[in-house]
């Protein structure tokens, strides 16, 4: 899967990722609910963290179409909310 983090770039994330993935999700979702912003911005780093941290970056010139785009670490509680689908930010 083709993930692009807003103002980084893409990475290749495995198939395999994806449930550790949405489970930093879902602990980012909850925190957006709580409206807590400590909790939020450490959930949103870790969940950034984990995908830099388990993707294949591609290269810049990439022309690869992203499957999935992620907001950037220093979005906020709102922008983030705007970006949820029904099933957070990582379907799945």
């Amino acid at each position: 899967m083709i993930v692009r983090i807003m103002g980084e770039g893409q990475v290749d994330i495995s198939a395999d990722d994806i449930a550790v993935l949405n489970e930093l999700d879902g602990e980012l979702e909850s925190a957006i609910e709580t409206g807590n912003e400590d909790v939020f911005r450490a959930k949103l780093h870790a969940l950034l963290d984990k995908v830099r941290a388990v993707g294949k970056a591609l290269p810049d010139d990439s022309l690869e179409p992203s499957e999935l785009i992620l907001p950037p670490a220093d979005a906020s509680i709102d922008e983030v909310r705007e970006m949820l689908g029904d099933q957070g930010l990582i379907p799945g």
